[in-house]
């Protein structure tokens, strides 16, 4: 969720809640002010009955109480001299309804005896005055919740577009090419310091980048030229009639221990190139075809370990990368799927529309599974296996936005790369 949208859901469920608080006080302040009101003219009523009976010492309709209704009961018996406010409804004799009263209820005397007298003021107008200011209080509140939350949401927008702007050039930022960072400049200080931060870090992330691959091209450089300048020379001296056999067995461990110093050159610094994404040329590539021509390249080394090899295809995996790095990855599968195979085994290769699978027969992992894609974790003890293979394999995945999974179904290992 977004900022903007999270601040204004929060907004307006906190205004939904004030409003509402409001609007029931602003109700109950009214309608006790009126009943107040309504209340204050019953006792004013209740005043003159009590002293119309003291100047007459009797009780008869008279039409100076013709506003409100008044009831007079005797009482016989005991009863409870109190003064009480009720709500009442009376029946309306012309049209059959039910109107709602106020009613003041008091006990007095006249002529001796005791009565039960009863006034009741009509609140039919003040219930539509109850109605009619709530009614405006809703449409005024709901009118300037409305009002306030749209110009919450534009000033919102307007103030936060600098960072949104900036936000998407930071997205759209490619460390890789000399092109700085530039993030937009508003009035906000926050922002502008922002932006400044990011503009810092995005010239060191640059800097860092040219500086690591100036790096991994000198170390490819310099370190492999005098790999192949001990190899050659090795190559002639083995090669030489005039060694005994005691030197031609040291010569042969130099020369093999120079290669595998070579090739762990050349898997660390394709690692290091990989992490910096150096391999910046993207194609829409054929992985289920690139993998089945590559089995071609190992057609003599299958035959000579006498591996049959099976190949299933229920679609076309297409993915867009480099062309390099997939060499690499199908590459180095391959190779994982027979180094580890034993003679007369069986290799498969599998494809569909969103996977490639690689499948071969072999000995179960010595080591625990998810430990398979570290560096420099090997299965085989041979001297040519670096346990470089599939930490490449696993770092090209995530370069490249694939998953790769290890699966053993005895005594088959099989890795499936899926989008």
């Amino acid at each position: 969720m977004k900022l903007l949208e999270k601040a204004s859901r929060i907004y307006l469920l906190a205004s939904l809640l004030i409003y509402a608080a409001v609007g029931i006080a602003f109700f109950w302040i009214i309608k006790f002010m009126i009943y107040d009101e309504v209340e204050s003219r019953l006792m004013v009523e209740k005043q003159d009955f009590e002293a119309y009976v003291r100047s007459n010492d009797t009780w008869s309709n008279n039409s100076y109480f013709v506003e409100n209704k008044i009831e007079v009961v005797p009482v016989f018996g005991r009863f409870d001299n109190k003064v009480a406010f009720t709500d009442t409804l009376i029946s309306n004799r012309y049209d059959e309804t039910a109107d709602p009263f106020r009613q003041l209820t008091f006990y007095t005397l006249i002529g001796g005896s005791p009565y039960r007298v009863a006034i009741r003021k009509s609140m039919i107008e003040s219930y539509k005055l109850i109605e009619a200011i709530s009614a405006a209080m809703i449409a005024f509140l709901g009118l300037l919740l409305v009002s306030t939350f749209l110009f919450h949401r534009v000033l919102s927008g307007k103030l936060w577009k600098p960072f949104y702007d900036s936000l998407a050039k930071i997205k759209d930022f490619d460390w890789t090419k000399n092109k700085p960072l530039e993030t937009v400049r508003s009035e906000i200080t926050e922002f502008n310091e922002l932006g400044d931060v990011m503009e810092k870090m995005a010239s060191k992330m640059q800097h860092d980048y040219r500086s690591l691959r100036e790096f991994t091209e000198n170390a490819s450089h310099e370190i492999q030229t005098p790999l192949a300048l001990i190899n050659a020379r090795v190559e002639q001296f083995i090669q030489s009639k005039d060694l005994g056999e005691n030197h031609t067995y040291w010569i042969e461990e130099i020369y093999h221990a120079a290669r595998r110093m070579s090739r762990l050159n050349q898997g660390l610094l394709l690692l290091a190139k990989i992490e910096n994404q150096q391999f910046t040329e993207q194609e829409n590539l054929d992985l289920s075809e690139l993998a089945l021509n590559k089995l071609k390249d190992f057609e003599d080394i299958l035959q000579h370990k006498e591996i049959r090899v099976t190949v299933q295809s229920a679609g076309r995996f297409r993915k867009v990368m480099s062309p390099a790095l997939a060499d690499i990855l199908l590459t180095n599968l391959i190779n994982n799927a027979i180094r580890h195979n034993y003679t007369g085994g069986e290799l498969r290769l599998e494809s569909g529309v969103d996977f490639v699978q690689v499948s071969n027969t072999g000995n179960p992992l010595k080591s625990e599974p998810e430990r398979l894609f570290e560096r420099f974790k090997k299965e085989s003890t041979g001297a040519e296996s670096l346990g470089l293979g599939l930490a490449i394999v696993k770092e090209i995945c995530d370069n490249c936005e694939l998953r790769i999974s290890y699966r053993y179904e005895e005594p088959v290992h099989s890795i499936r790369i899926t989008v």
